[in-house]
């Protein structure tokens, strides 16, 4: 099966994809995260709970830009333009 070198290299690059595809399926599985230095930690609660802050914050803000857009994009009178701005102080 492995009567020449290139078959073994063959062998050697399959074995290796399987084994990182292996311990991504893993890390995955588990909640560990790696940073750009390699180094690895477990997800918690809390950051799950950071995460949910932050899309909620993202969401906020995404609504404050539709707004924003629509008040600017609008062709309506300057005071119609004060009544959107005064309701987006009130929030």
């Amino acid at each position: 099966m492995f009567d020449n070198p290139f078959s073994m290299v063959v062998a050697i690059v399959f074995i290796v994809m399987i084994a990182n595809v292996l311990k991504a399926r893993y890390k995955a599985q588990h909640g560990i995260v790696e940073d750009a230095m390699g180094n690895q930690k477990r997800t918690t609660l809390a950051d799950n709970a950071e995460t949910q802050r932050l899309r909620e914050d993202v969401r906020a803000l995404k609504e404050r830009v539709q707004v924003l857009e629509r008040v600017i994009t609008d062709q309506r009178q300057t005071s119609d333009l004060s009544l959107e701005i005064e309701k987006l102080r009130d929030r």
